[in-house]
């Protein structure tokens, strides 16, 4: 189970009984700033108590980190610190707010890159003792299982499933503040997994692929592969929980691709004749496995009575492709 937040709470609570004075598009609104520098994006928002969004703003590093082959801590860093001031200012301007009429200022504390956390954790602290603004520590996978409920009356318990670069995990959405965790990834992430897969098959030098992260470019170019030229083992077919694990996944595409690059008399760095069809059988294994794992969670949920019986919902929160989640979805009986 996540850890509690009883202290944020209690603050949350003293804010709902205070009012607020009128201030231009959010007159008589409960106002949080939000900032996020959990890896390699620099990024702030004004929401009102509605859940609306007032002004955002962001500042990508990918073409950066596209260069170096990945996203390099220290890096990352010093763009966070070089970003982070006009990013803040800019969602403020773009709300209409200015800082005086903010209730809270909320930023992402665990889990990601610690360099880069502690520039968000470090401004945001500067920020609510310059105008006297409690702070909220934002557990950012907590804030991803929740994000549905921004544009959804999705209704408390309910299911998630969260998978991203780092991190991927099943978990019951119990409250705001309450989660049940039913499985994680044991090693790496699905997004990791993609992003070495990526690098192995040198998909850099794709022209299709210059400019695409490792997942972005797994994802384009399984639209044009055959997914059944290389069959490789869905993992942990024979462990009945709910965790994950891609490390074992990711060796198999490895010593596929070494094979097939004997039998083409190539090097490694340079680009296979069926790079399409890799992509496209990764992505799928990949997907595949996501989708058994929260199928045996669907089905423990079930038998312990843990999600309302007539309507139960199961919310996605997630940075890969959609549509082979959803197809293999309706294969596996989801």
């Amino acid at each position: 189970m996540f850890h509690s937040k009883a202290d944020i709470l209690q603050r949350l609570l003293q804010l709902r009984h205070t009012v607020w004075t009128p201030c231009g598009k959010a007159a008589c609104s409960r106002l949080v700033l939000g900032i996020e520098t959990s890896c390699d994006d620099t990024g702030a928002a004004v929401m009102d108590e509605t859940g609306s969004v007032l002004g955002e703003s962001l500042r990508s590093q990918k073409e950066v980190h596209l260069r170096t082959g990945g996203i390099i801590p220290i890096v990352a860093q010093q763009l966070h610190r070089e970003n982070i001031a006009g990013v803040v200012q800019e969602a403020l301007e773009r709300s209409g707010v200015n800082p005086s009429q903010l209730s809270a200022v909320a930023t992402t504390v665990k889990p990601g890159l610690a360099l880069s956390l502690g520039v968000g954790l470090e401004f945001s602290q500067r920020f609510v003792r310059q105008h006297n603004k409690p702070f909220i520590p934002i557990h950012h996978m907590e804030a991803h299982a929740l994000t549905a409920r921004l544009l959804q009356p999705v209704a408390f318990p309910f299911l998630v499933l969260l998978i991203s670069g780092g991190h991927s995990l099943l978990a019951v959405a119990r409250g705001v503040d309450d989660f049940l965790l039913l499985g994680q990834t044991l090693d790496e992430a699905p997004g990791d997994t993609l992003d070495k897969v990526a690098r192995r098959l040198s998909l850099i030098k794709h022209p299709q692929c210059s400019t695409l992260s490792g997942g972005q470019a797994i994802e384009l170019l399984a639209k044009d592969g055959d997914r059944t030229r290389f069959n490789f083992t869905n993992p942990m077919g024979k462990i009945s929980d709910c965790c994950f694990s891609f490390s074992g996944l990711r060796n198999q595409v490895t010593m596929a691709i070494m094979k097939k690059e004997a039998e083409e008399g190539i090097q490694q760095g340079t680009l296979l004749s069926c790079v399409n069809d890799f992509a496209a059988a990764t992505q799928h294994i990949v997907a595949l496995h996501l989708v058994k794992r929260t199928h045996r969670a669907i089905l423990f949920c079930k038998e312990k009575g843990l999600l309302p019986t007539p309507s139960p919902t199961l919310s996605l929160s997630f940075r890969c492709s959609l549509e082979e989640l959803l197809v293999i979805s309706i294969s596996v009986g989801l």
